[in-house]
C-alpha cells in the first residue's frame, strides 16, 4: 500500500503543475481576496476542484460517475470541452461540440488498444463550433485500458497534451482506489461466506436435538428454542450488509446462548456488562458471535473443562471514546499462544473452524492493521479476546436496523450497566 500512495503522490504533483498552467492562463494580476499570490491562487483552485471531482471516481467508472466529475475535469484543463469514455461509448460530454461524439470514438480504437495517447485534428463542418482539435489520454488501471479522457480545443497545444496527461495520470489513480476498495468488499463478502460455511453442523445438530428432546416433555419450552434457532441462523445467513450494529450481533448471541444453555444447562454461566451507549456502533458482521462459539468450545466442550464441570463467561461492552472496547473472556482449557499466533498468521488451521482468524482479519481489513483481535491466553488459563470498535470509520455503515433494547435475559445487562447473570437457571 505505501508503494500504492507514493504513486498517488508522484500522479498528484504534474496535477499541480498542470494547475499553475490553467492558474497562469486565467489569474487576474490585482488582489485575490487575501488568497495570496496567483500561482497560490491557482494551487487552491486545482485542489479544490481536484477534491470535489475525486469522490465519484472512487465508486468505478460509470456514466453517473462519468457525469458528476467531467465538468470538474474540464475546469482543471481549461478546454471548451471535455469527454470521458469507456471501451465502447462515450459516458459523458461536458461543454460544447457534442456532435463530435461519433468521430471521437472511431478515432480511439488506436489509443485504447496500445494505452498511448494521442491528439488529432477533428473535421467540423459547423463553422461556430470551437472544437477543433481532441487530445486522448487512456485511463489504466493495473496495465488496462479501461477508457480514455478527451480533451477539446480550438488548437494543438504541447501543454495541453502533457495537461491532459497527467489529469488523466490522476483519474487513473482514483479508479485504481476505487477498484482495491471493491477487492477488499469482495474479499470481505468471501470471508463472511467462509464463516457461514464453518457454522458448525455439530451445533446444528445438537441443537436440533435439543429441541427434538423437549417435544414431548415440554412442547411450550421446544416451541421457544425453535423460535430461538430460527432467530440465529435468519440472521447469521442474512443477505444484505458486510456490517451490523453491535446492538444486532449481541442478539444474535443471545439467540446462540439460549440454544447452548438448552443443552448444558447450569454447567454454562454467562455474566455481561454492556454500556448502553455503545449499542448503535457500527462492527463487521457476524464478528463477535464466533468469539462467544469459541469461548463455549473452550469451556465445555475441549478436551479438559475445569473441575466442577461448568464454564463461565464474560461478555463486556465499553465506552473508551471514540472507540467501544468489547472484551470476551472464558476460564475454559485455554490454548498454545505459539498455536494462537500460527492460527492468526494463517500457517495452520483452527480445529473445528471457530473463526479466531477470519475474525481478526475482517477487523484488520475494515479498521487497520491497529485493529486486530488482542488475545491473552495461555494452557489450562482460559482466554480472553479484547475487541476495539472505532465508533465513526468511513465507509462502515449498518445496513440494518439499530436496536437500542435486547430481549429476554440480556436485557438486564443494558439497564444500568450492570452484570447479569445468564445462567439459565
Amino acid at each position: 500500500m505505501s508503494g500504492f500512495l507514493a504513486g498517488l503522490c508522484v500522479a498528484a504533483l504534474p496535477l499541480l503543475a498542470a494547475g499553475f498552467w490553467l492558474g497562469r492562463r486565467t489569474a487576474r494580476p490585482e488582489s485575490l481576496g487575501g488568497l495570496g499570490t496567483p500561482v497560490e491562487h491557482a494551487t487552491f483552485q486545482t485542489l479544490h476542484t481536484a477534491s470535489l471531482a475525486a469522490p465519484p471516481l472512487r465508486a468505478g467508472l460509470t456514466e453517473e460517475t462519468a457525469r458528476k466529475s467531467a465538468r470538474r475535469l474540464r475546469s482543471l484543463l481549461g478546454t471548451d470541452a471535455l469527454c470521458l469514455t469507456d471501451q465502447k461509448d462515450v459516458l459523458v460530454w461536458d461543454g460544447v461540440g457534442a456532435h463530435h461524439r461519433t468521430q471521437i470514438m472511431e478515432r480511439l480504437a488506436g489509443a485504447l488498444e496500445t494505452g498511448r495517447g494521442e491528439a488529432f485534428r477533428l473535421h467540423c463542418g459547423h463553422p461556430d463550433c470551437p472544437v477543433r482539435w481532441a487530445v486522448v489520454a487512456p485511463l489504466t488501471v493495473d496495465d488496462r485500458v479501461h477508457g480514455a479522457l478527451v480533451a477539446c480545443a480550438p488548437r494543438e497545444s504541447a501543454v495541453l497534451v502533457r495537461a491532459a496527461g497527467e489529469v488523466a495520470r490522476w483519474v487513473s489513480v482514483q479508479l485504481e482506489l476505487a477498484d482495491l476498495d471493491q477487492s477488499r468488499t469482495r474479499l470481505i463478502e468471501a470471508e463472511i461466506k467462509a464463516l457461514r460455511a464453518q457454522i458448525s453442523p455439530h451445533f446444528i445438530f445438537n441443537s436440533l436435538a435439543v429441541i427434538a428432546s423437549f417435544v414431548r416433555t415440554d412442547p411450550e419450552r421446544a416451541r421457544e428454542l425453535l423460535l430461538e434457532f430460527a432467530d440465529f441462523t435468519r440472521y447469521s445467513f442474512r443477505r444484505h450488509g458486510d456490517f451490523t450494529t453491535l446492538a444486532d450481533e449481541l442478539h444474535a448471541i443471545d439467540h446462540y446462548l439460549a440454544l447452548v444453555r438448552a443443552r448444558f444447562g447450569d454447567r454454562l454461566s454467562v455474566t455481561l456488562q454492556i454500556a448502553p451507549e455503545v449499542l448503535p456502533v457500527t462492527l463487521p458482521f457476524l464478528c463477535l458471535q464466533p468469539l462467544v462459539e469459541n469461548a463455549v468450545k473452550h469451556g465445555l466442550e475441549g478436551g479438559a473443562v475445569s473441575a466442577a464441570g461448568k464454564c463461565r463467561i464474560s461478555i463486556t461492552a465499553q465506552d473508551a471514546g471514540a472507540e467501544a472496547l468489547v472484551v470476551i473472556e472464558d476460564d475454559g482449557v485455554g490454548m498454545d499462544p505459539v498455536v494462537l499466533r500460527r492460527i492468526l498468521a494463517g500457517e495452520v488451521s483452527p480445529s473445528g473452524g471457530i473463526g479466531l482468524s477470519n475474525v481478526d482479519d475482517r477487523l484488520r481489513q475494515v479498521y487497520g492493521d491497529d485493529y486486530g483481535l488482542v488475545i491473552e491466553t495461555a494452557v489450562g488459563a482460559g482466554m480472553k479476546v479484547t475487541a476495539r470498535l472505532p465508533k465513526y470509520q468511513p465507509g462502515v455503515h449498518s445496513a440494518g436496523r439499530i436496536t437500542q433494547e435486547l430481549p429476554g435475559d440480556f436485557a438486564g445487562g443494558f439497564a444500568g450497566d450492570v452484570a447479569d447473570d445468564l445462567s439459565g437457571e
